[in-house]
C-alpha cells in the first residue's frame, strides 16, 4: 500500500536536536507515546496503557536479536509436564524429569498489577532507518526513515490480542510463528491512522533523532531497566509427583527465577554505545 507524504506528521528543523546538556529518558517518551497512540486508534483500544510497563535492555546497533519485544504477563498456568530422554533406536523412555507447571510472575507495580511489557533494546531501536529495510520501505513509499520506529512500536502493541487473553495467535500451519504479509499490513495501517489523527509532534519527535543525534542534543540517554534479569516465565515443581515404574526420574534443571517483581526491582541506567551503567539517585531526578 503506498500513501503520500501528507500523513508523515510535520517536520520539525534538525537544529532542534543541537546540544542542549540536559537528560533524555527515553523509555519515559516511548510511555507517553503509546499511551497516546492507544487512545487514538480504535483497533489498540482494548490496551490499557496503565497496565502496561516498558522497560529498555541494552542491544547494540548491528547486533543480532529483536529491536523490540511483548511480553505476556497473563498467560495462565501450563498443563503438568516432564522432560524426558529416549533410546534413539527403540524410542524407550530411559528417563524424565521430575513434574512440573510453568507460571508466568507477578509484575506489581505501583500497586497495581502489570499485564503486559515492551522491552526496547537501546541504541539498536534509536538507529532504525526505513532505508535499510526493505520490508518496511514497501509498506511506507517515500516516508522518512524515522517511521520505522513507529512501526516498530505499533507492531509490539497489534501483538496484543483483543480478548485479552495473551498474544495474538500467529503460526503458518507448521506450528512456527511468523508475521504474515497482512499483519505487517495492519500495523502499517494502524501508523498512518494514529498520524492521521492529529496526535502533538513533539509526543514522537524523539523518534526523528538517532542515538547519536538523541545524545548530542541531551547529552545523557536513559531508560527504566530491571535491576537484574527481567521477568520470564518459570517452572515450579509439582508438590505431589505420578509414579511411573521403571523409568528413572532426575532433578529438574533449570534457570532460578522469580515469582514477583515490583517497583523496587526497577532501575534507571544510562545507555551508550558500548552498553548501559546504574544513573545515581542524584541524577535521576534530571531525566526529561
Amino acid at each position: 500500500m503506498v500513501a503520500s507524504a501528507a500523513w508523515w506528521g510535520p517536520r520539525r528543523p534538525s537544529s532542534s536536536f543541537q546540544s542542549a546538556g540536559s537528560m533524555l529518558n527515553y523509555t519515559d517518551c516511548l510511555r507517553r507515546l503509546i499511551g497516546d497512540v492507544v487512545v487514538r486508534v480504535p483497533a489498540l483500544g482494548h490496551i490499557d496503557a496503565s497496565r502496561l510497563l516498558v522497560f529498555a535492555r541494552v542491544g547494540r546497533t548491528g547486533a543480532d536479536g529483536p529491536i523490540a519485544t511483548c511480553h505476556c504477563l497473563t498467560l495462565p498456568e501450563s498443563e503438568p509436564g516432564y522432560y524426558f530422554w529416549q533410546d534413539v533406536e527403540t524410542g524407550r523412555v530411559l528417563r524424565r524429569s521430575v513434574w512440573f507447571v510453568a507460571k508466568t510472575p507477578a509484575v506489581i507495580i505501583g500497586g497495581h498489577p502489570v499485564q503486559y511489557m515492551l522491552s526496547f533494546a537501546l541504541p539498536r531501536f534509536c538507529d532504525q532507518r526505513l532505508s535499510c529495510s526493505r520490508r518496511k520501505q514497501a509498506l511506507y513509499a517515500d516516508a522518512p526513515d524515522w517511521l520505522a520506529k513507529l512501526d516498530t512500536i505499533v507492531h509490539e502493541l497489534y501483538h496484543i490480542d483483543p480478548s485479552g487473553t495473551g498474544l495474538r495467535l500467529m503460526n503458518n500451519g507448521s506450528g512456527c510463528r511468523y508475521h504474515s504479509p497482512a499483519f505487517l499490513d495492519n500495523v502499517a495501517q494502524l501508523v498512518r491512522a494514529y498520524l492521521a489523527s492529529g496526535p502533538d509532534p513533539e509526543l514522537y519527535h524523539f523518534l526523528r533523532g538517532d542515538f547519536d543525534q538523541l545524545a548530542a542534543r541531551y547529552g545523557t540517554i536513559v531508560g527504566t531497566t530491571f535491576r537484574t534479569s527481567y521477568p520470564q516465565r518459570y517452572l515450579e515443581v509439582l508438590p505431589q509427583q505420578p509414579l511411573e515404574p521403571q523409568v528413572d526420574v532426575v532433578p529438574l534443571k533449570a534457570p532460578a527465577r522469580r515469582a514477583q517483581y515490583t517497583d523496587a526491582d526497577l532501575a534507571l541506567r544510562r545507555f551508550s554505545v558500548l552498553g548501559c551503567r546504574r544513573v545515581a539517585a542524584s541524577d535521576a531526578s534530571r531525566a526529561a
